[in-house]
Formats: structure tokens, C-alpha cells, sequence
């Protein structure tokens, strides 16, 4: 395999917009949630997994995840990747049942992480981490993070104790970052108690498959309840190349309109766009976390746009550097692969 540099000598700077981190606050605190008698299943699935499995993997993934210095930098070296953008790792804050101390420990979190940025100023970009437990609070810590520590987004790892931002109990968060100008980046979170468990029962609830439906869901909720009418200069960014919700735009835009035809639905009424499909377009960017294969990114470059498709590798969960090496070599002009690479990273995240 041919050595990876960063520097940009193949045309383009790779900044990955999906890269995860932790800290001990958080971690404390998961652990007093997978003590109590009645833990949500799909955190004990995940969480339980990551911080007590003895396997090298989950023990390799949480040392990095608390990691924004020097091992951080070497694996990204190694990779040759220029940029990580960083954000607080699912579930972050929003199993926490405390809201005060879920809020304290984004904002913690927040300092810290704009610390990194501070001493890596070449190397980190951050997303802001809030608590929407407490709409109010969380919104006050978006614009302190983007005003005063130069977060750049606001990361939201999808349902919040099982519920999903299109409850009018967030719109606050969503007022804030459109007010900011700073786009939402929707991580995957594990399904709720109401929705886990036939994927519990065949393995199927984490990143294999369950993340993907869970979030996949969370970005249509916010279409189809009418969010992005109230809120029309949101954008939404999605991973995992979309979720999949690029290869469903033409069913999703026939049976949307099937059911607002027919008034099926209470809260699907019809839309000012009218058609889901131009919401993808419009209010959406997608990463292709996880997804290192040519043929996925080339269609939804195609059918989303090419300006809202966007490089990350999901470290530390998913990056082996022969992914990169990959994604390098698709067939794909160099202006094209700039814009996927550097430069659509560069204009949504204002770097």
C-alpha cells in the first residue's frame, strides 16, 4: 500500500468530518447510567460494550476517544489526514437523565475540546455538544461555544431519552443554530427501548444496521413534521452516507405525497417544497462515514449534489487507513474529489 502523507500533494487536504472524542466527565456518568436497575437496552448494548468488553477493539476505541493530543495527531499522520472535525461520541449526553449534569458535562466538554483546537489549530475543528434536556440551557451553550470557543457546529446524536428534535421541547436548540448560522450534525444513536428490540434479538442495532434506521428516521421527522418550513435556513448534516436516505428519495417523495393526497397522517400535512427530495437537496449535507465505496458516494453525489457530500472516516470506531488509500483512487475528477476531500468541508464548517 502506498504511504499515506498529509500535506495535499495528491491535489486535495482530506479532512474527515465525523471523528469522535470523549472525556472522563462522560464517562463517569455512563457508568452511574449502566448502574441503574433500569438501564435503557440499547445503552447497555453500546456503552456496556465499549467500556467493559476485554476484546482489543472496544479497548483500543475508548484510550482514543479521550485522546486530542499526541496519539490523535500520530493516527492521523498515519492516515494522512490533514483535519479531524471533531464532535462529543454517541450518546454523549442525551441517555443522561440529570439534565444539570448533562448540561455541565457538554459545557465541559466544550472546553475542552476548543482547548485541543487551540493547541492544534492546523489539525481540530469542533463541534459544540449541548444537553436538549434543557432546551433553554443547551441554546445559551451553543451560542457560547460558537461565539466565544469557535465551534463551528452542533452536534446532536440523534433521540434524547427517546425523543426526536421535532418536539416543539427542542425547537430552542434549532432556533440557536439557525440564528448562528451553524449547521446540526445528527449522529446515530441506538434506537429506543419502544423500537430496539427485534434488533437486539439478531445483532442488528448498532452501526451494523439499527444507527442507520434510527437516524435515518430522526432526518425524515424533521421533513415531514414541517421542522424545516418553521425552520427554513437549517441545515441538517447526516453521515453514513445519509443514512441511506439517498437510495430512498424516489419512494420517499411518491408515498409522501400518497399520504398527504389522502390525509392519512395527523402530522403530515403538505410541505412548502412539496416534495421531500428537495429538502435532501436543499437542507442536507451527507458524509460518507463508514462508507468507503465508490459507487455509494458517486450516487449520491449525483442525486444530492455534488457541493453536499462530504469526507469523514469515523474515527476511532472505523478507520483503517486502506480505506483512505480507497477512496483516493476512485475514478473521479480531481476538482470533484477536492470539493469531496477539502473544500465542501471547508465552506460548511467555515475553516
Amino acid at each position: 500500500m502506498t504511504e499515506l502523507k498529509t500535506g495535499g500533494a495528491q491535489g486535495y487536504l482530506r479532512i474527515a468530518t465525523e471523528e469522535a472524542f470523549s472525556t472522563p466527565e462522560l464517562i463517569d456518568a455512563w457508568r452511574d447510567e449502566l448502574d441503574q436497575p433500569d438501564v435503557d437496552p440499547g445503552f447497555q448494548s453500546l456503552i456496556g460494550y465499549y467500556l467493559n468488553h476485554p476484546a482489543d477493539r472496544p479497548r483500543w476505541i475508548a484510550d482514543r476517544l479521550q485522546d486530542l493530543g499526541e496519539k490523535r495527531i500520530a493516527d492521523m499522520d498515519e492516515r494522512g489526514i490533514d483535519r479531524q472535525v471533531l464532535a462529543l461520541t454517541s450518546p454523549a449526553t442525551n441517555v443522561l437523565r440529570d439534565a444539570d449534569r448533562a448540561s455541565v458535562i457538554a459545557e465541559i466538554a466544550n472546553d475542552r475540546l476548543a482547548e485541543a483546537c487551540r493547541n492544534y489549530p492546523d489539525r481540530f475543528t469542533g463541534m459544540a455538544a449541548c444537553a436538549p434536556q434543557d432546551a433553554k440551557r443547551a441554546a445559551k451553550e451553543i451560542e457560547r461555544a460558537v461565539t466565544k470557543l469557535g465551534m463551528r457546529a452542533v452536534i446532536i446524536n440523534s433521540n434524547i431519552l427517546g425523543e426526536y428534535l421535532d418536539n416543539p421541547k427542542f425547537w430552542e436548540v434549532l432556533e440557536a443554530a439557525e440564528a448562528l448560522d451553524v449547521p446540526i450534525y445528527i449522529h446515530p444513536n441506538t434506537a429506543p427501548a419502544n423500537m430496539i428490540a427485534p434488533m437486539l434479538e439478531a445483532g442488528l442495532d448498532g452501526a451494523i444496521f439499527g444507527f442507520g434506521v434510527e437516524t435515518g428516521m430522526h432526518g425524515l421527522r424533521l421533513i415531514t413534521t414541517g421542522i424545516l418550513d418553521r425552520f427554513p435556513k437549517l441545515q441538517i448534516i447526516l453521515g453514513h452516507m445519509g443514512e441511506a436516505l439517498p437510495f430512498w428519495m424516489y419512494r420517499l417523495d411518491f408515498m409522501h405525497q400518497a399520504g398527504v393526497r389522502t390525509g392519512r397522517y395527523e402530522n403530515m400535512k403538505p410541505l412548502k417544497k412539496e416534495k421531500v427530495s428537495r429538502y435532501l437537496r436543499e437542507n442536507f449535507y451527507m458524509t460518507n462515514s463508514g462508507v468507503a465505496w465508490e459507487k455509494a458516494i458517486k450516487f449520491t453525489q449525483d442525486v444530492i449534489g455534488i457541493d453536499r457530500v462530504l469526507y469523514a472516516m469515523d474515527y476511532p470506531y472505523q478507520c483503517p487507513a486502506e480505506e483512505v488509500t480507497t477512496l483516493d483512487a476512485m475514478d473521479m475528477p480531481i476538482g470533484d474529489k477536492k470539493k469531496f476531500f477539502q473544500s465542501n468541508a471547508e465552506r460548511v464548517f467555515k475553516i
